[in-house]
């Protein structure tokens, strides 16, 4: 049995083994459609209503349920969140190391 202990950087991407700007573009896309989503899934609204109200198409309301991260960009989604009444806010700071 293999007892190797590996320390996480705190960014997933990272530890797959994406490197550092694209491995923190997929977390911070992840943190922005998590509550895209959850929004939906909490008012009980159809794919195709959520893309009406989003102004997306529903097969990209199908990609955000089924967690494709790569693909959206971050400004999409925040237009997203946007127009579903979701307000953002962000946090920046020094790495911790």
């Amino acid at each position: 049995m293999n007892t190797d202990i590996t320390e996480l950087s705190g960014n997933v991407f990272r530890d797959l083994g994406f490197d550092g700007g694209e491995a923190e573009s997929l977390r911070v896309r992840a943190r922005l459609m998590a509550p895209l989503e959850r929004s939906i899934q909490e008012r009980g609204i159809t794919q195709t209503e959520a893309a009406e109200e989003l102004g997306a198409a529903q097969a990209r309301i199908s990609e955000l349920m089924n967690g494709k991260i790569q693909a959206f960009s971050i400004d999409a989604l925040i237009n997203m969140l946007d127009r579903a009444g979701l307000e953002v806010d962000v946090d920046v700071r020094p790495k911790s190391t």
